[in-house]
């Protein structure tokens, strides 16, 4: 069981953005409200090169939180020992101020698939979500923060609300959790639920990062908007408003810039670290 009773201690309570090697001089030279960076941990598993060395320079200057898409922590089957092993020796590596994976499986037999898939939330997957929270705490040697997914649909077995389920993982495992806004908007949306209803049910004490990305909307069989998390554009205005929503309630917390994809310039993106700055501060001068 590891000890979640402050779970932002490591990264500041300000802005951090998704680190991509593009903007690692302007990181440098002009980092605007940034005071963290995250990065991805399967993009720096290898012994060296350049990745290591310019994470090395930002490090010396932003603190850094490193985020797995590969444990499969959801999935049902054992988690990969071998890819436990590398996790390991990045985060000694690294020595970063939090690690987080995501809450979904991504793992059939032998093949691995690319993408974060949901899974129903009844007791047996609490239990083995549990265990492998558990396996990667005690290989890690450190608390880890789980990320809430961004669902599609839902599962009809699903016995558990969502913000439940995460809750009593807190409580068996002593985990922290990372709450992606982008992705509680997203999921509301696609489920018809209510994104107010989700936060104000959420374990907002074992908070210790906080997300918001770009989505796009497409359309289901029906003609019913269906909104996908795609990291590819600027966060909107309705993400904008329930992550202030979320920080009158939750206090101010390390939130995270994401873009992953159809990267922008970096004044793009410090131009978003600066709304995101602009809301924390504003929680200082109520």
């Amino acid at each position: 069981m590891y000890d979640q009773s402050s779970p932002s201690e490591g990264l500041p309570n300000g802005v951090g953005v998704g680190y991509k090697p593009q903007h690692f001089s302007d990181l440098l030279s002009d980092p605007g409200p940034v005071e963290w960076i995250e990065v991805h941990a399967e993009n720096y598993m290898g012994d060296g090169g350049r990745p290591h060395a310019q994470l090395s320079a930002l490090s010396e200057r932003f603190a850094l939180s490193v985020h797995g898409v590969g444990l499969s922590i959801g999935g049902d089957q054992p988690l990969d020992l071998e890819h436990l092993a590398r996790l390991r020796k990045l985060i000694d590596r690294t020595s970063p101020a939090r690690f987080s994976e995501h809450l979904a499986w991504s793992t059939h037999g032998a093949e691995y698939l690319n993408d974060l898939l949901p899974l129903p939330y009844t007791p047996a997957t609490l239990a083995r979500v549990a265990s492998h929270i558990t396996q990667v705490q005690e290989t890690l040697g450190r608390q880890m923060l789980l990320e809430n997914p961004s669902s599609y649909l839902s599962f009809a077995e699903s016995t558990l609300p969502e913000a439940e389920f995460l809750g009593a993982l807190v409580h068996k495992t002593g985990c922290g959790l990372l709450l992606d806004v982008n992705n509680v908007f997203i999921s509301a949306t696609n489920l018809g639920l209510s994104p107010h209803a989700y936060i104000d049910a959420y374990p907002l004490d074992a908070v210790g990062e906080i997300h918001v990305g770009g989505h796009e909307q497409d359309y289901d069989g029906h003609g019913a908007p269906l909104l996908i998390d795609s990291h590819g554009a600027p966060v909107v205005d309705a993400v904008w408003s329930l992550l202030d929503y979320t920080l009158e309630r939750s206090g101010p917390r390390p939130v995270l810039v994401e873009w992953d994809s159809d990267v922008p310039e970096w004044p793009v993106l410090r131009d978003e670290a600066a709304r995101a700055a602009t809301l924390l501060s504003s929680l200082q001068t109520d």
